[in-house]
């Protein structure tokens, strides 16, 4: 997810986008304490979006 396709979003959308976004991040910490988790490089691809996210969100509040 590119920085200028979240700046383009409503804070209503970025606000959902980062709730699924976070319960996707609880999923991957689920399966990999069960040690389902087959690619690991999923959780750090998400843990990035949540931080664009937030970033976008503060950069659109201080506006």
């Amino acid at each position: 997810m590119k920085p200028s396709e979240l700046r383009s979003k409503s804070r209503d959308e970025l606000t959902k986008e980062l709730e699924s976004l976070l319960k996707a991040q609880f999923g991957l910490r689920m399966q990999l304490a069960t040690q389902q988790l087959s690619n690991t490089s999923q959780k750090r691809k998400v843990r990035r979006d949540i931080a664009r996210i937030r970033t976008v969100l503060r950069e659109k509040a201080e506006q």
